[in-house]
C-alpha cells in the first residue's frame, strides 16, 4: 500500500525512456494527453490538476497536450498551464491521426518529460505507440470501467503502459480485461473545495431566482445529460413525493450531443406528466455548480449504472450536503453512513430515502457535517499530486534501472 489513498499490485511492464529528474535533480516534468473535445470528469480532473500544481511550490511541472480546441483548452490556458494542440485526430480521417502523432513526437523530441499520462483508452490507443517509440515512460490513467470488447479498448491493448492509475477500486477490477499484466495503483481524482458557504443574502437571492423559498428543501442533481446518471430515476422517485410539501429539485447540466438533447427534452416531458412542473427546474449548463450546491439541502444523483468514481459526489460532500445515491460502482468508495445514504436503484427505495431527509432537518445536518472531512480524505488535490509524482518516479526509476 502507498498510504491510505493508493494501492498497487505486482505485474509485468515494458521499459521505456527515463530521466535523471526522477532521482531528485530538476523537477519532474509530466505530459498529460487527452482529446479535449467534450467536457466531463476527465476534463474536470485536468483543470483541477493544472490549478493545484500552479498553487504548489517545488512540485512537478504538469504540461498538457490536446487534440481539440474547447472549454478545457481555455481553462488550461487560464490556469497558466503549458498546453500544446496536437491537431483534430479523427479515426475516420487517418491522415489527421498521423498528423497528430507527428505533432506529439515533435513535442517529445523537443522537450524532455519523465512520463506521459494518457487519459482514457482513446488517447492511449492513438498516442501510446508514439510515446513508446520516443522512449518515454507511459502511464495509462483509467477513468472508466473497461470490458475489453470495444474497438477502442482492443486498439489500446496493442500498447501496454508501464503503469495504470485507476480512479477507483471499481475501475481497477476491470483493468485486466485490457491490461492483465500491467501494474496498477488506485488514485482517487483530485477535487477542490468549492469554497466557503454563501452569505445569507446571496443564498436567498440565488434560491429565489431558481424558484425556491427559505422553507423549501432543495434537492440538486448536477451532471451531464446521460440516462445512466439517474435523472429519470430521480423524477420517478419525486413523482412518488408529490404530496410531500416543501421540496424543490434542480437539475443542472447541459446536453453536449444530439442524443443528450433528446434525452433532456424527454425529462422535461416526464416532469410535466408526473405533475412536477412547478417543483422541478432544469438549469442547463452551469459554471457555478459550487454555488448551487451551497444553496441546496440534499444532493441526489441516483445512477442506474456503475459510476467509475464520481467527482460530483465529492463536490457535494465539500459543500456539506448529505448525498443520496445508488449502491453501484465508485460511489461505494465515497459515500458511507457518515455522510449519506446508499439505496438500491429503484424509485420506491429512492423516494423513501429522500422523504426521510426532506422531513428530518436534524438528519440532514448530521450527514452534511460529515461531508467535508470525508471529501478531503478521499480527494485532497495536494495528496493527489504527491501520489501522482510518486507514481511517475516509480516508472522513471524502472526505466533507467
Amino acid at each position: 500500500m502507498h498510504g491510505s489513498r493508493a494501492s498497487h499490485r505486482d505485474g509485468s511492464a515494458e521499459g521505456g525512456g527515463g530521466s535523471s529528474r526522477a532521482s531528485g535533480g530538476a523537477p519532474l516534468r509530466v505530459l498529460h494527453v487527452s482529446s479535449g473535445n467534450l467536457y466531463g470528469g476527465v476534463e474536470t480532473l485536468l483543470r483541477t490538476l493544472a490549478l493545484a500544481s500552479a498553487d504548489r511550490t517545488g512540485g512537478a511541472v504538469h504540461a498538457f497536450a490536446l487534440c481539440f480546441e474547447g472549454r478545457i483548452a481555455e481553462e488550461l490556458r487560464a490556469a497558466g498551464a503549458p498546453l500544446t494542440l496536437l491537431g483534430p485526430a479523427k479515426v475516420s480521417r487517418p491522415w489527421r491521426v498521423w498528423e497528430a502523432r507527428r505533432s506529439l513526437m515533435a513535442l517529445l523530441q523537443r522537450e524532455a518529460f519523465d512520463a506521459v499520462v494518457c487519459h482514457a483508452a482513446w488517447p492511449q490507443a492513438i498516442f501510446g505507440p508514439v510515446v513508446r517509440t520516443a522512449g518515454v515512460p507511459l502511464i495509462f490513467f483509467q477513468h472508466d470501467a473497461l470490458s475489453g470488447s470495444h474497438w477502442v479498448e482492443r486498439w489500446a491493448r496493442v500498447t501496454s503502459p508501464d503503469l495504470a492509475l485507476c480512479n477507483s477500486r471499481y475501475t481497477a477490477s476491470t483493468l485486466p480485461s485490457v491490461y492483465p499484466r500491467t501494474p496498477w495503483r488506485v488514485l482517487h481524482p483530485p477535487v477542490r473545495d468549492g469554497g466557503p458557504g454563501l452569505m445569507a443574502s446571496e443564498r436567498t437571492s440565488l434560491r429565489g431566482e431558481l424558484g425556491a423559498d427559505a422553507a423549501d428543501v432543495v434537492i440538486v442533481h448536477a451532471s451531464r445529460m446521460q440516462e445512466w446518471k439517474g435523472q429519470r430515476l430521480l423524477l420517478e422517485a419525486l413523482g412518488r413525493l408529490r404530496q410531500v410539501p416543501r421540496w424543490k429539485a434542480w437539475f443542472a447540466g447541459g446536453a453536449q450531443r444530439p442524443e443528450e438533447v433528446a434525452y433532456e427534452e424527454g425529462l422535461k416531458a416526464q416532469a410535466v406528466a408526473l405533475g412536477l412542473g412547478d417543483r422541478v427546474r432544469f438549469l442547463g449548463q452551469r459554471s457555478d455548480v459550487p454555488r448551487l450546491l451551497r444553496a441546496a439541502e440534499v444532493h441526489c444523483q441516483p445512477n442506474t449504472g456503475p459510476e467509475p468514481f464520481g467527482l460530483a459526489f465529492v463536490e457535494a460532500l465539500y459543500a456539506g450536503l448529505p448525498v443520496v445515491t445508488t449502491a453501484l460502482g465508485g460511489p461505494l468508495e465515497i459515500v458511507d453512513a457518515s455522510c449519506g445514504v446508499l439505496v438500491p436503484p429503484t424509485p420506491d427505495a429512492l423516494a423513501q430515502a429522500l422523504r426521510g431527509l426532506i422531513e428530518d432537518e436534524a438528519a440532514r445536518r448530521k450527514l452534511g457535517s460529515g461531508g467535508p472531512a470525508r471529501a478531503k480524505a478521499l480527494s485532497a488535490p495536494d495528496a493527489f499530486l504527491s501520489a501522482l509524482e510518486d507514481a511517475v518516479r516509480s516508472v522513471a526509476r524502472e526505466s533507467v534501472a
